[in-house]
This record gives structure tokens, sequence and C-alpha cells, in this order.
């Protein structure tokens, strides 16, 4: 396999990594790039809202705005969509994708109220898509309906941005939602600034995964199968508390029948059509920075790993969370959050990202000149590591970087 940075968090709550190192794992080598009335608006309704509510409090999130629902026309059927803020100038708008099994709220709740996450928000429009049919109360759809493939789910998206007249995204998905925005990127790579895709599988099922599907789908009720694929199998056998939670909230608040359909159109995908560049005749591959995300033990683990191999790897940051199960997001949504604030640093967005646990002042940005990735082994072929390299960081644009430093760590498979 080829190379990627492989970062194991420690198993504690909060990260003991120093800031400087940190910073210098996670930051990459990006350029910085590049106002439309709203429609169809529906204020949610308080009651409806549960955390959000309370979130909203925060003076940061008065500033911004509420969430405002938007059913948006595509040219493959209407797209349910959630959005707080208006477009910054030519700041990306952040854009998420959830899950099989999910929708926004199940999928992006915890994580967005997150306390650091104040620090991020108050900074962009935030925008969340539900796949067709999805969303909480979405009326269950005809017999017969043609659920848009996930080419087509990905091609629904450029009537988002048009409609909210972004200049870019920086995309956040899980899982399905994780292939839909990379397959988005592939076919859009203008309109995409960065990528954060945690449990990505960039592979379609073959004749034996899919006949094990099949034969899942008859032994098992749709909820347990679709937990099987969010959560690790440890979390599943000591049926943990988030388990329990989840298993009750896809019975009641998705729509069975729609949730088949993504299902099993999910299913049905093909591989992402990208590989390394040079690894094949006319190569393609995802041109902006990535950071994959993926759990200890999580089900996609195998999956992000071949992902890996197949990105470029100066823009690409592999992150393993430790303790973090098959949905790193919910579980650690603090661990997540402050990876990604240090990625959209180092695009050059955010000027400084505060440290609570320092002396409360803020730790200033760099940038990377030069991103040397280690060798390992995937997890479907024998392997060995080649070793740790040095990763330099210089002086960012801005003139608030650290001095040149010159990190080694070391990389496991």
């Amino acid at each position: 396999m080829g190379p990627g940075l492989f970062w194991n968090f420690p198993s504690k709550t909060s990260c003991t990594v120093p800031q400087s190192l940190l910073q210098t794992m996670l930051l990459s080598r990006m350029a910085g790039m590049k106002d439309q009335q709203f429609t169809e608006e529906k204020p949610l309704l308080p009651e409806s809202r549960g955390q959000e509510t309370e979130m909203e409090n925060c003076e940061t999130f008065i500033a911004t705005g509420d969430w405002k629902e938007h059913d948006i026309e595509t040219p493959y059927g209407m797209l349910h969509v959630v959005i707080r803020g208006a477009p910054k100038g030519n700041k990306p708008a952040i854009l998420t994708f959830h899950d099989v099994g999910l929708n926004h709220k199940l999928c992006f709740n915890t994580f967005f109220h997150n306390e650091d996450m104040l620090e991020i928000t108050k900074h962009f429009v935030v925008c969340h898509v539900d796949a067709p049919g999805q969303q909480i109360g979405a009326p269950q759809m005809p017999q017969g309906h043609q659920y848009p493939t996930m080419d087509q789910l990905a091609g629904m998206l450029p009537s988002v941005v048009q409609h909210f007249g972004f200049k870019s995204i920086v995309g956040i998905g899980v899982g399905a939602g994780a292939y839909i925005l990379a397959k988005f990127a592939l076919i859009f790579p203008d309109l995409v600034e960065g990528l954060v895709l945690l449990n990505i599988d960039p592979n379609g099922k073959g004749w034996i995964d899919w006949a094990a599907t099949k034969l899942s789908g008859l032994t098992s009720a749709l909820p347990d199968t679709v937990l099987s694929h969010l959560f690790s199998q440890e979390e599943l056998m000591n049926n943990t508390e988030v388990v329990q939670s989840y298993r009750q909230q896809i019975n009641n608040t998705v729509n069975q029948f729609n949730l088949q359909l993504f299902w099993n159109m999910y299913n049905s995908r093909r591989d992402l059509e990208m590989n390394r560049s040079g690894s094949v005749l006319n190569a393609k591959t995802l041109r902006c920075p990535v950071m994959l995300v993926v759990g200890d033990n999580a089900p996609a683990e195998e999956g992000v790993v071949e992902c890996n191999s197949k990105l470029d790897p100066t823009n690409t940051t592999f992150l393993k969370m430790a303790d973090s199960g098959g949905m790193p997001q919910i579980t650690q949504p603090g661990k997540l959050t402050e990876a990604f604030k240090y990625f959209l640093q180092g695009m050059g967005y955010i000027a400084y990202v505060k440290d609570r646990r320092m002396s409360g002042g803020p730790v200033p940005s760099a940038s990377m000149t030069r991103l040397a990735r280690s060798r390992t082994a995937s997890l479907t072929s024998a392997g060995s590591v080649d070793g740790s390299r040095n990763r330099a960081c210089t002086h960012s644009d801005s003139g608030e970087g650290v001095g040149q430093v010159s990190h080694t760590m070391e990389v496991s498979c």
C-alpha cells in the first residue's frame, strides 16, 4: 500500500499530544480560494430542535442566525437541507452529508454541539444535507420509487451550492455521505476546497459481499443490519449505551421504507474511480486536501486504509482515533473537533485556535512546506513499515507561524 500518515490518539479523554506537534501533524500545504437570497425558508420550531435550542443561546450563534430548512429542487428530485448563517465573502461553506441509517441530526448533532466547535462555526456558514427521504418526519416514498444512485446523489449537490451562492465547500461526510462527497469532489473539483471523510469505503461490493448483505437482510431486522455498518463489533457485543440509543432512534425517527431504499442503493455502489497519480494511466484522484478519519476496530477501517492508498500523500492526513469505535464524531467529538480546527487553520481560514487547556491564549497558525508520509501496509495485504520521516514546518503566510522545526514520529499500521 502507498504512503499514509497514521496517528493514534491516546485513550484518555483529553488529548495529550503537544500543541506544536499536533499542529504540525495536521496542517497541510493548501492554497486559498474563492450573496443570493434564500427561498422556501422554514425556521425550525424550538421544540423540534432539542439541544440546538440551548446551543443557540450562546453569543456566538446569535450572530450567525437560526437554523432554517430548505427543500431544494435538483435534477434528481427534492433535497432537504438545513442551514445556518450566510456565505461570508470567499470563504467556503461547511457542508455535511450523513451515513446510511442516519440524518443530519443523528449523525452530526453531537459533533456540532461540542463546545469547541463554537470557535469554528462562528466563522462559517454551516449546511447540513439530508439524503432524500431520510430527514426526521419525511413522508414515505411511493412503492416503486426509483431512489437516486450514489452518483446521482453527488449530482444533486451542485444545486445546493448554486441555490445558496456558495463559492466552494469544505465537506464533512460519514460513511455513505463520505462516498458521496468524494464522488462530488471528483466530478466538480473546483467546488471543493477540502474534505473530512469518516469511515469512507471507496470500493463497490463484490458478488460475495452483495450476497452476504442480502442474506443478512433476510435474517436480521433492518435497524440491526444498519447498526452493524455503523458500530464496531465490540460496541455491538457490549450493547453500549450509544448503540441502544441509536437502535431506538433509527427505529423511531427514520422512515424504514425510505431507509431500505437508501441502504439498497449504497450497497449497489461502484468503486470510486480514483488512483494515486502515476499508479495507472490517466489516474484521477482527489485534488483537494483530505483528512481521513476512522475509529479503532471500526467496520470501515479496511476501506479507509484502501482509500488512503488512492490519494495524494502530500495533501492527505490519516487520523485513526482510539476509544472511538465506529462513530468518532459521536464518541470522541472533542478530539475530532480539535483535528478539524487545525485542518481549517492549515487552509488559512482560521488565524489562530484557542486552547483553554494551556494559558488560554491563541495558538499561532502554521503551514507545511513538505509533508512526507511513511509507507505502511494495507489491512488487506502483508507489508512493512518503512519507517518514520521528518516533517518540517515554516512560518505561515500570516506571519504568525512557528519557527522552522523538524519532527519525527512513529507510525503504525
